[in-house]
């Protein structure tokens, strides 16, 4: 089939078997896609009822997508996971996991290392631009498909809305909204796809649009990744 995107690639999931590819192996910038790994090298490392504190720096390193979290503001583990899209989240559980960001970091690259990943260097764990931070349709679709071996990755990823309770920082609760159009109508449910089970979106102005997306029907399931492109047709 034609394709939108310059970078593509389908891969059934039970068997890692590649069913469609683009030039699945260039390197690109990521993005927030970047955070399906954080997410699993979390859940392979920490307790989900583990209380994250953020640090000065989870709220003062990060930009782009958040959730306002405040200087010394404390969730649990489960809570800073489904919120992970949000940058000063994903910082904050690198810093609780790795007791540091450049050890995190190292995991993360380890991580890749062992699943065999050929194109691929993260240097943070939410995936804001850095020129040292790359990966290929290729080497994500072998990382979303050990994530979804993880059976809280797979409810956290397909989870449409999700409500984090007040916190010792914010009196109010902070409702969260899915904002993958395959999966949730955020803004419009023209791309809503019939078996979408979860995925990740990214953006950033040097990486374009990014998506990570798991589907099943019929008893197969289907990871695909697409990189580099312009919105909408991550879709």
């Amino acid at each position: 089939p034609e394709v939108v995107s310059p970078n593509v690639i389908v891969m059934e999931a039970s068997t890692g078997t590649v069913l469609y590819d683009c030039d699945s192996l260039e390197a690109h910038y990521p993005a927030s896609i970047t955070k399906i790994m954080t997410t699993l090298i979390a859940l392979e490392n920490s307790d989900l009822n583990d209380i994250v504190t953020f640090s000065d720096a989870a709220i003062d390193n990060t930009e782009g997508s958040g959730i306002a979290r405040d200087y010394g503001e404390q969730m649990t583990m489960e809570q800073c996971l489904y919120a992970a899209s949000a940058n000063e989240c994903a910082y904050a559980v690198a810093e609780h996991v790795g007791g540091t960001i450049e050890n995190f970091v190292a995991m993360m690259n380890e991580k890749a290392k062992e699943l065999g990943c050929q194109n691929t260097h993260f240097a943070n764990p939410h995936g804001l631009h850095d020129e040292n931070h790359y990966t290929c349709c290729y080497d994500m679709a072998l990382i979303a498909r050990a994530a979804y071996q993880n059976e809280t990755f797979r409810i956290i990823v397909g989870t449409a809305r999700y409500t984090i309770p007040p916190t010792n920082k914010h009196a109010e609760q902070t409702d969260l909204q899915n904002h993958n159009e395959m999966l949730y109508p955020f803004q419009t449910n023209k791309y809503v796809y019939d078996g979408c089970t979860g995925g990740k979106t990214g953006y950033t102005n040097a990486a374009n649009s990014t998506l990570v997306t798991y589907a099943e029907r019929d008893g197969m399931t289907l990871i695909c990744v697409v990189m580099n492109t312009q919105s909408p047709n991550q879709w």
